[in-house]
């Protein structure tokens, strides 16, 4: 690590424009092949991904995504008292045609004319809906072609008083999708100011951003790139971001604190920088593997959907890593004194040098010695909080939110009131049952399906049964009573499956599979489900494994799995008050309750337990170096606390800026991974780290070091802090312009006390 940061300083410049032709290039790549991403959330193998793809199979002009044009007649000088009305009739019969001329546009189904298809007026008349089928799947759809199907659609309404148009489906979701980069502006902006208080010199403050943005910058390209390789979800980018920026700026901050706490010393800038790396670094580079581990964890899932996630996700905490190591140590270079403020600068000119390490003081030593006094109280607080916070995960309702969930401002959500008010709540996620049908008897019982599930609880309507041209495939459209996310419209399925269908079709070889909406959504919640336990299980284990070779102890790697669990706990209790129960999530923007989406769980497992790794190395690395020194347990948690804590509660607050800065993004997803990593930062930092590990390591004392000899003799040797280098004597501070090649001029000196520590046995 000293010999990389010892290259990185001697050709600044070179590896300045290596990363900025890094940047460039992923920038032309991405203009030139285009960003792929998907949204198919389909588990290959499961009931209504064959539905999908029998359906496919069948009825080809059906293939593609397809959308759904309401409207809603209120009266008006325009005749528009009902939606069977002339005017309406012809305005709107003349809006679908033009639709159906559309680029894009493989078929439109409305409720007048020739082709009209029965049940799209309501019973009052005050509603109708048309279907447009596209002739590509939603993520493939060309936005500006989805633009102007909702431009035409809505024009109608601007020529018959009284009469209100709206579009769903996902497709025209597409058309609602911000480009604003809002979220990472006033997250950058939170941090810089943290950073600010925290350095006091704008130089200083600079460097972590910096780093940050150019790291996360080429990963949030490259991330673009990767679609063409693997199925990629479209919030991939903008999570990636979001664990990007937080852990980048972080890990920056490690460094630059560590390297002006050298400079602070007397120490040249190329040596402090050195230092730092080789230092700070080395723990950045740990917590980065980690972050890594958890996240490409969830391959273990073997879910498309997901790989992509992890790996969009591992290479932006890869990329953030790289720049901590090479690019900062290069800028640190360049700014030389300037890392210090002013007045640092004055009281090193005149000669007053920080001892080598501090902590004796401020408010995190004071804290540090007030914990020790009373862990059990302090340690019992911080259990209760913890508790109480996790008391909601017992009402978890996994589920996909649908449109209903939006901003009431969206078109789609307009869409979807509409829907439900004239035709009730599940028209929004009719189920889909296709079947492969085989001779006479087949179809026999396929036309008399409609009359049973007719009278299954639950069903709204069902249409009649359709077959196609070569009459090998039909399909029926089942409307449910309640809404898409609801816990009814699941039983309902399940019920179709295991009992309806089965029943009516015992007696043919017709094969019957029941797809839509919920269907799919259900599904993949399932797969996720019981896969759950061996990701966590993975996840857990490899992080244990880690902390076990580097701190050699059993006790701490036990203690660490067991926080993150807390945290997870704490953060998800969090999330389903506010996007399931709907507490606050109106005013936030965020629309109305609904469940939480299935995959969130495993993201939010990854990320939060990689980055409590974080927190956890930081803290404990530095208790371990004082226990290696001096065998007092008591001692080395409290100053392990009294010199991270101030450091770790400014990366705390960072995170928190950072990822609570991205509930402004307006996507419903990125604001529950916001709010959900910004809850676990916070309870991470200022509750468990700097409150409950402590309090617990003092009531345990020794028994936190504790290894078993045999495995202590099979455990390979790693160190996350460097082997004691000699330290070279003070120097006189250089002024602002001086290099950092020339402060580094003096000799070595046998090392100080205090500045570097031979470990104990």
């Amino acid at each position: 690590m000293a010999r990389l940061t010892r290259w990185c300083l001697r050709h600044r410049l070179v590896v300045v424009a290596l990363w900025l032709a890094a940047l460039a290039g992923a920038g032309a790549a991405v203009l030139s092949a285009g960003a792929v991403y998907s949204n198919d959330y389909g588990v290959t193998g499961t009931e209504s991904v064959e539905a999908r793809e029998l359906l496919s199979e069948g009825f080809p002009q059906q293939a593609g995504d397809s959308g759904t044009v309401v409207w809603h007649a209120d009266g008006g000088r325009g005749g528009g008292g009902d939606v069977t009305d002339r005017p309406v009739q012809h305005r709107m019969g003349e809006a679908l045609d033009e639709i159906a001329e559309l680029p894009g546009v493989a078929q439109v189904t409305g409720p007048y004319g020739a082709g009209a298809a029965g049940g799209r007026i309501s019973d009052d008349g005050s509603t109708a809906y048309a279907t447009v089928h596209f002739a590509e799947p939603a993520e493939d759809l060309d936005k500006a072609q989805v633009g102007a199907v909702v431009a035409t659609a809505r024009a109608a309404a601007d020529d018959v008083d009284g009469l209100d148009v709206a579009l769903g489906g996902a497709g025209v979701a597409l058309t609602e999708g911000t480009t604003s980069h809002l979220s990472e502006l006033v997250g950058v902006a939170a941090a810089a100011v943290v950073l600010l208080l925290a350095f006091g010199s704008l130089a200083a403050m600079l460097l972590p951003l910096v780093t940050a943005l150019v790291s996360v910058g080429t990963a949030y390209l490259g991330t673009g790139l990767l679609g063409h390789a693997m199925a990629l979800a479209d919030f991939a980018p903008m999570l990636g971001t979001l664990i990007g920026l937080g852990v980048g700026i972080d890990y920056a901050l490690f460094i630059v604190t560590r390297h002006r706490r050298g400079l602070k010393q007397g120490l040249p800038v190329a040596v402090a920088a050195e230092r730092a790396v080789a230092s700070a670094g080395r723990a950045v580079v740990f917590a980065g593997a980690t972050v890594c581990i958890a996240l490409m964890g969830m391959l273990v899932l073997r879910l498309d959907f997901l790989n992509g996630v992890a790996v969009a996700s591992s290479l932006t905490v890869v990329l953030a890593v790289l720049a901590s190591v090479t690019l900062l140590p290069s800028l640190l270079g360049a700014i030389g004194m300037r890392a210090l403020s002013r007045r640092e600068r004055a009281r090193l000119a005149a000669g007053h040098t920080e001892a080598a390490e501090g902590g004796g003081g401020g408010r995190t030593a004071r804290w540090s010695a007030f914990l020790e006094r009373h862990p059990k109280l302090l340690g019992g607080v911080a259990a209760a909080v913890m508790a109480v916070l996790a008391l909601p995960v017992l009402g978890l309702h996994l589920g996909t939110s649908d449109q209903g969930n939006g901003p009431a401002t969206a078109t789609t959500r307009q869409a979807y009131d509409m829907l439900s008010d004239g035709f009730g709540p599940g028209a929004n996620g009719p189920l889909t049952l296709v079947a492969e049908i085989d001779g006479a008897p087949g179809k026999l019982a396929f036309d008399d399906l409609p009359d049973r599930l007719r009278g299954t609880k639950g069903v709204a309507a069902v249409t009649d049964a359709t077959l196609n041209g070569s009459g090998d495939t039909g399909v029926i459209t089942v409307v449910p009573e309640t809404s898409p996310q609801a816990r009814a419209t699941s039983r309902l399925v399940e019920r179709l499956r295991a009992d309806v269908v089965p029943q009516a079709t015992e007696s043919s070889t017709l094969n019957v599979r029941v797809g839509g909406l919920t269907a799919s959504y259900d599904d993949f919640a399932t797969v996720i489900l019981g896969k759950l336990p061996l990701f966590l299980g993975v996840v857990v284990a490899l992080g244990s494994v880690l902390l076990l070779v580097a701190f050699r102890s059993i006790g701490i790697p036990v203690k660490a799995a067991v926080m993150n669990v807390l945290a997870v706990a704490g953060s998800f209790g969090v999330v389903i008050a506010v996007f399931q129960w709907g507490w606050g999530s109106g005013l936030l923007g965020l629309g109305g309750a609904g469940p939480i989406e299935p995959f969130l769980p495993v993201i939010m497992i990854a990320v939060l337990f990689g980055l409590s790794m974080d927190y956890q190395v930081f803290l404990v690395s530095r208790m371990y170096e004082e226990w290696r020194l001096t065998g007092d347990n008591r001692r080395a948690v409290r100053v392990g606390l009294a010199e991270t804590g101030r450091v770790i509660n400014s990366a705390a607050a960072i995170m928190i800026a950072v990822f609570g800065a991205f509930v402004l993004s307006g996507d419903r997803i990125i604001a529950m991974f916001g709010i959900g990593l910004a809850v676990a930062v916070a309870l991470d930092a200022f509750v468990l780290r700097t409150l409950l590990v402590p309090a617990l390591m003092h009531l345990l004392g020794g028994a936190n070091w504790w290894l078993p000899g045999w495995l202590e003799r099979r455990l390979p040797r790693f160190s996350i802090e460097p082997e004691p280098v000699p330290v070279p004597a003070a120097v006189p501070a250089a002024a602002d312009g001086d290099s950092a090649a020339d402060t580094a001029a003096g000799g070595l000196v046998p090392e100080q006390r205090g500045d570097v520590r031979t470990p104990g046995p």
